[in-house]
């Protein structure tokens, strides 16, 4: 994996640039839509690459561990053969949805965790280097580390243990992955995974083990769990000041339009969230103009299109009363097209972003798109 820094923008810390993988080209800043399970929710891949342009997605561990099982992924040859995706995958190392089964019986050692399935109750065990290996098989192009995400709030104690602890799993991590061969003749790269809750001494000591282990690139997670926005800002930027220049930096899990936009100012390349698409189920339309909810009663005679800004055939072709009425009917054709348009309006936002960069016009374009962000239409 190679990335290319293009721009810097002179008013923010704000970066546009590329990355070069084995399945092509990712310009960032980039949002990644999450398909945790080997699918995004209620969309299919042909739109997903030709509606939403989306230029990379995500797989679970986790989940694509637990099911559809190791041995299935590996006769498809990975996830790229099974789910017919055939642009970079990224895979999350599982450290989150460890975090989340908190209070089932999961146990957290030195080597590693035992945790019970949320599908049958069995227990399984993940070790820094049995999470390499699992991420191998799934063939992403991009692999996380395995790491503790600590809860929010977290005391002080609890957050340096926990994150000296995913530093010597950092190590074992790279150590398995180096030892090993890629699979699929694809290349695949590791990223580090930086922590240390909300304490600034403890996220600077993360970010410069992390910077010091000299990967392709580099994530920030423990964040968007709870915790003030103000402060979630506040230590991305500590992070990405020490986090080289020269690698991408990924913020894990983030987040809202007006997040991303504000993280991307504070020198973030690459964004994932599952927001879009959880929030398209409930009727909740992110449009260029503002935020809607499809479900109110103003809706229900506008027969204008989604969103005629956006482009795109979901968000030009259904109209606004239509896509209520599938909402309010809860018929799946609406999840569908709400995804879809989120989906839509997530990449073009960065995509925005990208290109105001570039230009050098960014600061002002995020303040009025903050503006129009903030309506609720």
């Amino acid at each position: 994996m190679k990335f290319t820094l293009q721009v810097e923008d002179p008013a923010s810390k704000a970066r546009a640039g590329f990355i070069e993988t084995s399945h092509g080209t990712i310009q960032t800043p980039i949002f990644m839509p999450v398909g945790t399970a080997g699918t995004v929710k209620a969309v299919h891949q042909r739109e997903l690459k030709e509606d939403i342009k989306a230029q990379i997605i995500l797989g679970n561990t986790y989940h694509l561990y637990l099911r559809p099982g190791l041995d299935i992924l590996q006769k498809a040859g990975g996830l790229h053969g099974f789910n017919g995706w055939d642009k970079p995958i990224l895979t999350d190392s599982g450290g989150y949805q460890v975090y989340s089964l908190a209070g089932t019986g999961r146990k957290i050692t030195e080597e590693g965790v035992v945790f019970k399935s949320h599908i049958d109750g069995g227990v399984h065990t993940f070790t820094p280097e049995y999470v390499m290996d699992i991420q191998r098989i799934i063939g992403a192009d991009i692999i996380m580390a395995f790491d503790e995400c600590t809860p929010y709030p977290c005391d002080f104690t609890y957050a340096r243990k926990s994150m000296e602890m995913t530093h010597r799993w950092l190590g074992r991590c790279c150590a398995r992955f180096d030892s090993t061969s890629d699979l699929y003749g694809h290349s695949q790269t590791l990223f580090p995974i930086v922590q240390g809750s909300v304490y600034k001494d403890l996220r600077v000591q993360s970010a410069e083990t992390i910077a010091s282990y000299g990967r392709e690139g580099n994530a920030i997670g423990g964040l968007s769990v709870g915790e003030p926005a103000e402060m979630m800002y506040e230590l991305t930027e500590v992070v990405c000041d020490i986090l080289p220049k020269d690698k991408p930096r990924y913020l894990m899990g983030v987040g809202t339009p007006a997040n991303i936009l504000e993280c991307i100012a504070l020198g973030v390349d690459m964004f994932d969230c599952v927001m879009p698409t959880r929030n398209a189920r409930n009727g909740m339309i992110f449009t260029t103009e503002g935020v809607i909810n499809i479900r109110n009663e103003k809706w229900k005679d506008d027969l204008s299109p989604i969103d005629v800004g956006l482009g795109g055939y979901v968000s030009t072709f259904y109209s606004k009363a239509y896509l209520r009425h599938l909402v309010k009917s809860d018929e799946m054709l609406g999840a569908q097209i709400a995804s879809v348009h989120n989906l839509t309006f997530y990449l073009w936002l960065v995509n925005s972003a990208r290109e105001k960069i570039i230009a050098g016009e960014f600061v002002p374009w995020k303040k009025e798109m903050e503006k129009k962000l903030n309506q609720r239409l």
